[in-house]
């Protein structure tokens, strides 16, 4: 990302000014309408098998074909994000989401709404890949923690919201009907963020980046000892997780449950414990070191899927809780070990992380629903339960990394 090169005459937005307040309120804003269009589909998923006459797996591609056409999206942007305008690209990525929400809304064919929601994918990502950015130039460093929290409060309060709302309006008046009125609040949170955020006063566009310039961060940081390990349990999480969140769902709109659309919905408030996790597992992490933290996080997951077996909404809905955590806990850990260990190019670092974490929602998200269709809910649970063993054994040699002294260069 682009920093001022001169810190000393930038004027940042301080906490306790009405510019930092607008921020803030933009920014929430605008995590909030990406993350809710985003994972509204989740809980419509039985839905859209039910209309379109698809197998899970292939309904699961509401969601993986917005999020693989995504991952690339936003690894593209941050190569790119020192020559790009935040506002105006921020601006246009909301637009363009909550326009092709009412597409995929009036979406007379499946084929039409998976293509809308692949356009979603590229749509989306402008705030996500420049929010940061943003508040990394524009915030006193000194207020720039609570303000990035802020923001990735409201990403998350938008990935329970979309799923929440999704539920409670599809079982009121339909699967489109939840679709188009999470479009209009995109739409909504587009005019809040053009007249609340302030434009950029620090960015510096960077000019004449190669290809060249840009393989050799990415290059480097594969090459690097702990790192791909880390991208790669960013994706295993992500999948996990993604994987238990789409096919319950189907569980529980079966016998002996028969919930409806709203109830299933209502299940994913759970989401909220994610978010408390987040910042709590931060400071356990710079405490402790980072590999016991994704240790206990992978322990986690995997107790609240062995309390998911049995056929007790209280006993689903609890490890569905004890998933999230976990789940938050690892993503948070690994994602912040990222800047850590990247000693350059930092930006590339992070792309290549949220590469593989919006993959494993993509590829493993839709494997679960061969699983799915094949066995049922133990297939999916046996699946997830591998993938979590395969963590386990890629962050044991994360740890093992972190004990050994660096090689001399």
């Amino acid at each position: 990302m682009s920093q001022p090169k001169n810190t000393a005459g930038t004027r940042y937005l301080e906490h306790g000014t009405s510019e930092y307040l607008r921020a803030n309120l933009a920014l929430f804003a605008a995590g909030f309408a990406t993350f809710s269009s985003m994972y509204s589909v989740q809980p419509l998923m039985p839905e859209f098998s039910r209309e379109f006459g698809v197998s899970a797996a292939v309904s699961s591609l509401s969601l993986s074909v917005t999020t693989g056409v995504l991952a690339f999206t936003l690894f593209l942007a941050g190569l790119m994000s020192g020559a790009i305008e935040r506002k105006t690209v921020m601006t246009a990525s909301l637009l363009g989401s909550a326009t092709l929400s009412l597409v995929a809304a009036i979406a007379p064919g499946w084929s039409t709404l998976l293509v809308a929601r692949a356009f979603e994918g590229i749509a989306l990502g402008g705030v996500p890949a420049l929010a940061i950015a943003y508040l990394s130039e524009e915030i006193k460093p000194a207020d720039l923690g609570t303000a990035t929290g802020l923001y990735i409060g409201g990403t998350a309060c938008g990935g329970m919201g979309g799923r929440v709302i999704a539920g409670l309006l599809a079982e009121a008046f339909g699967w489109r009907v939840a679709i188009a009125v999470l479009g209009v609040i995109g739409f909504v949170a587009a005019a809040v963020f053009v007249w609340l955020l302030p434009r950029s006063r620090n960015f510096i566009a960077q000019r004449g980046l190669t290809i060249r310039q840009h393989a050799g961060p990415v290059v480097s940081h594969m090459r690097h000892r702990a790192l791909p390990w880390v991208f790669f349990c960013g994706f295993l999480f992500m999948g996990a997780f993604v994987s238990v969140y789409n096919y319950v769902g189907y569980r529980l709109s079966a016998p002996p449950f028969s919930l409806g659309q709203g109830a299933i919905g209502a299940v994913f408030v759970v989401y909220m414990f994610g978010i408390v996790t987040s910042a709590i597992a931060g400071r356990i992490a710079d405490r402790h070191g980072r590999p016991p933290v994704l240790i206990f996080a992978i322990v986690l997951m995997a107790l609240g899927l062995a309390l998911m077996w049995p056929d007790s909404l209280i006993a689903i809905i609890a490890g569905i809780a004890l998933v999230t955590i976990g789940f938050f806990a690892g993503h948070s850990t690994a994602s912040g070990w990222v800047g850590l260990l990247a000693e350059h190019g930092k930006g590339h670092a992070a792309g290549l992380y949220l590469l593989g974490y919006y993959l494993g929602s993509s590829v493993i998200g839709s494997l679960g629903g061969l699983f799915w269709s094949g066995y049922g809910w133990a297939g999916v649970a046996a699946m997830v339960a591998a993938i979590l063993l395969i963590g386990l054994v890629a962050t044991i040699r994360l740890t093992v990394w972190h004990r050994q002294p660096a090689p001399a260069a």
